[in-house]
């Protein structure tokens, strides 16, 4: 087996992937979020890390237990945020050492990747889980991947590359704050629990049944980048003038969807109708998906939001190609 771990800034997730690449276990972990609060210090993060790790490790035993005869054969852990030269959040010192000790005790190779490589690795091999054939075909060709979340808005081009499995070029983003930024902030000021994304989309899907329409707002984009910041303001207008949390919640959303249409339209003019790969915790939204479903490929929900089993399926890649 393959164990992979990821500490994020808001999740202590670990993941065993079998031989034949199933997924036996995607433990995620929340960090814990005062009520009211937006987000986590860094030096909170790790902490809670820190303390979440062992039953983390715990329920890796359960499941090993349960496989005695599938030993673990390597250890993959996200050490940094991005691939990209300074990228550093002190959060995943957490599953690095994790990751270092366990892998040392075993006598057993350990791979570092990038946590948004995790993110791109689970969306592409859960988009293609019943069809195994197309995620390898995928790998040997450009595609494009969002990653959507609360600490990124990026479009990225992902090309084949036989050491690091593929490399990764941010071509467009949010040029302010983040999708999930905004999400989480809309929701937060409605009352709802951070992070807010399931709460806002839940209250979405009411307001689509209800036959409510999203508020309409122009959308900024630029080619492939946009801005997001407005749409803070937007939504806290709608909401002192509405304080109807699923009309809200659906205009934020729509908002957010009809944002990354506009990108992923431009990004296939510039560079070619290339396969598009949606990742992050925004992607794992019903309402963001029907709008975006004629253009790509989705994780599932699972594995759309902070995971390790991306890591772990990126080092199981690593260790087939030797």
């Amino acid at each position: 087996m393959i164990l992979g771990i990821d500490t994020s800034n808001y999740t202590t997730s670990a993941a065993l992937i079998s031989r034949n690449g199933e997924a036996l276990l995607n433990a995620k972990l929340p960090l814990p979020v005062k009520e009211g609060e937006r987000g986590l210090r860094q030096s909170d993060a790790v902490f809670h890390h820190v303390r979440g790790l062992p039953d983390a490790a715990r329920m890796v035993g359960e499941v090993l237990a349960a496989h005695p005869d599938d030993p673990i054969a390597a250890v993959g852990v996200s050490e940094t945020p991005r691939d990209t030269p300074g990228s550093y959040m002190p959060c995943f010192l957490a599953g690095v050492s994790a990751a270092e000790m366990t892998a040392q005790a075993l006598g057993v190779p350990l791979l570092r990747f990038s946590h948004q490589a995790g993110h791109v690795m689970a969306a592409l091999t859960s988009a293609c889980r019943k069809e195994p054939d197309r995620r390898d075909a995928l790998l040997a060709e450009p595609f494009f991947a969002f990653h959507v979340s609360g600490g990124t808005t990026d479009l990225l081009l992902v090309n084949p590359d036989e050491k690091r499995i593929f490399s990764i070029e941010q071509i467009g983003g949010s040029k302010d704050i983040n999708a999930g930024q905004a999400v989480d902030r809309a929701g937060v000021m409605m009352g709802f629990p951070f992070p807010a994304g399931p709460s806002l989309d839940r209250a979405a899907a009411q307001a689509a049944e209800q036959g409510i329409k999203p508020a309409r707002a122009s959308v900024s984009v630029e080619g492939t980048f946009c801005n997001l910041s407005g749409l803070e303001n937007r939504a806290a207008a709608l909401w002192r003038e509405t304080g109807d949390r699923a009309a809200v919640s659906l205009f934020v959303l729509d908002f957010i969807a009809r944002t990354l249409e506009e990108m992923t339209k431009n990004a296939i003019g510039q560079y070619g109708r290339l396969p598009v790969i949606y990742a992050g915790g925004v992607m794992s939204s019903e309402t963001v998906r029907r709008t975006l479903g004629a253009y790509g490929m989705f994780a599932d929900a699972a594995y759309s939001s902070d995971n390790a089993a991306g890591i772990a399926w990126l080092a199981q890649e690593a260790m087939r190609r030797g």
